[in-house]
Formats: structure tokens, sequence, C-alpha cells
């Protein structure tokens, strides 16, 4: 009884902490037309301290989306565009020498920001993908023997240009895992895409409006880790990450074949993260099964590798967690 008093005071907590992100659904639809996935994808990142990795084809307002939740948060934002010239020193900084003071000073790269769009990053060479994916996990830069930490919230939104496209470098599996949410996005509708040409074609092109500062989004994040998660959720994300590395023990033989490795325990943590992160956005202060559901197949996508087998059957890690969702008994 005193567990669900508990529930009962902390939903209605949660449900006033929260409040602030129906308001910047509001803001933020003021400027994106669709892209709800998009959009609750981003909060999920950046209340779950996570990053994210965007596939989808150019022009589908992933530069916009996360230039306008920085506005919305007075927040540093950096658009890094990944070529395949670039170097370390762009993104990070370098020592410059200033004949003046007769000495070097650090003069920073564009990593500097709270939120970065690092815009087809497999455009460019591994030593330029690991310098950042270096900040995302640390938090934090070396140059000239000197470490600068990186302001927070700190939020990596990466773009990919699908695998098949020339002049790609694909991302090696451990760097792809360091992603929270691997999120595909796909054209509007047509109703949106009219909304779009009119918003675009109008007098003055509408902006959202700062509503918040960066110390409220850390300070949500430490109420997201009062989320309540039971027992049997905890069990259930584990039913699904182990179903990815053992399919013969959840009834699923016909996958063993097509899986080369399973998510690791990144994928758990991250489907916990998110889960609580998702609730807390449904303004709730408690986990529940959909949760799970909701983001499973972001948080699992890119962290299983696919066999020949899979390849030759068409299959794709889509087709796998799908299968894995539909089999794994729900609590």
């Amino acid at each position: 009884m005193n567990e669900t008093v508990n529930i009962k005071e902390l939903n209605e907590r949660i449900q006033q902490e929260s409040a602030f992100v129906d308001l910047i659904h509001i803001e933020m639809d003021k400027v994106i037309v669709g892209q709800k996935h998009l959009v609750e994808s981003l909060l999920i990142g950046l209340l779950a301290d996570g990053h994210i990795l965007l596939e989808g084809l150019p022009g589908l307002a992933k530069t916009l989306a996360i230039n306008t939740l920085a506005t919305t948060i007075d927040a540093k934002f950096s658009r890094i565009q990944f070529t395949p010239d670039l170097l370390p020193a762009d993104l990070l900084g370098t020592m410059i020498y200033s004949q003046k003071k007769e000495e070097f000073a650090v003069k920073k790269g564009p990593i500097f920001a709270n939120f970065i769009l690092a815009d087809e990053i497999n455009r460019s060479p591994a030593k330029v993908q690991s310098a950042l994916l270096e900040a995302m996990q640390e938090k934090q830069i070396t140059i000239g023997g000197q470490t600068y930490p990186l302001d927070a919230p700190f939020l990596v939104l990466a773009t990919q240009n699908p695998i098949e496209q020339e002049g790609t470098y694909p991302l090696p599996e451990a760097q792809v895992d360091r992603f929270m949410l691997k999120v595909v996005i796909d054209y509007p509708s047509k109703e949106e895409e009219r909304q779009i040409i009119r918003e675009n074609l109008g007098q003055t092109f509408p902006s959202a409006t700062t509503i918040l500062q960066p110390a409220d989004i850390l300070k949500a994040r430490e109420t997201v880790k009062d989320v309540y998660m039971d027992e049997k959720i905890e069990r259930y994300i584990l039913d699904l990450v182990f179903a990815t590395r053992y399919p013969e023990q959840y009834r699923l033989e016909k996958l063993k074949p097509m899986i080369t490795y399973g998510a690791s325990p990144r994928a758990s943590i991250n489907l916990a993260k998110a889960a609580k992160t998702y609730a807390f956005i449904k303004r709730r202060g408690y986990v529940i099964p959909e949760d799970i559901r909701a983001i499973c197949l972001d948080v699992l996508r890119h962290r299983i590798g696919l066999s020949y087998e899979a390849e030759a059957e068409n299959m794709t890690t889509v087709d796998i967690v799908t299968d894995i969702m539909n089999t794994v008994e729900v609590p």
C-alpha cells in the first residue's frame, strides 16, 4: 500500500516537473511540420544524456529541428559538415602561435557547443569520426596536452547517408554502439508538404522562442532518474536484449543463423534510460511495457550484426527486432 502512495506522489511530482515538455513541443511545432518521431527522439537524447544517429535523405528538416531545439533552450548550436578532407583539428580546435604574446594559444573548434549537428558523419575518414566519438564518450577533449571539459548539456546529432551511397566510410560497430538511438526518418505526407511549401513562401518564416535555460535541462535529467521502473520491466528489458544474443532460448531458433553478434550491455542501459525518459515525456512517473516497445527499435536496430545469410534473404535488423518484440513475453 505504501508503495502505491509513493507512486501516486511521484506521478504528481513528475507531471508538474515535466510540464515544460509540452511547451517545447509547442515551440517546435511552430517551425517543424510533422516529424513527430524526430522531435520526440531529440527530447529523449537531450533528457537521457545520449546521442542520436539519424539516417534520412537530405532536406528532411534535420538541421532545422536541432537548431530550433537549441533556440528553445538558449543553447549554443554548431553544425559541422563532415567531408573526406576534414581533419580532427577542424573539429576540436588547435594551438595557434601569437607573435604578439610570443606564446601558443588555444583556438577552440566548433565542438565547443551544447548541440552539435555532425552532418554526413560517414563521409569522413576514421580519424575524424573517432575524434568526435571520444568527445561524445568522455565529454572532454585534449588540445596540446591540456584537457578541456565540454559544456553540459552536450548532445550530438549525427546524420549519415545510407551506406549504399558512394564516398561513404561506414562507422565501425564500436562507434555506432555509442549512439543511444538510431532514428530513421522518412518523407512528410502530402498534407504536411503542402504546409511546408506555404511556410517557406510566406512573408516571414516562423521562429521558436527561448523558454528554458540549459540549467533547467540538467535539473530535469535528475528528475528523469526518479521515474519508477518495476522489476518486471527490468526483466523485460533483459529478455529483449538477451534474445538478440541467444535467440534459441526464446523460441527464435530461425534467427540464430541470421545474427553474427547481439546487442551489447550498452543496449540494456540505454533501453532503461530511454524508457524512463519516454515515460517522463509522456508526463508519467512510472515505466510501462508500451514505453519499452516504443523505443526498442531505435535502441536496438544499430546494435545487431547481420550474417551473410540474413543479407541473402534481405532480412534487416528491423525484421529481427520486430520478431523479438512479437515473441518475447510482455509483463
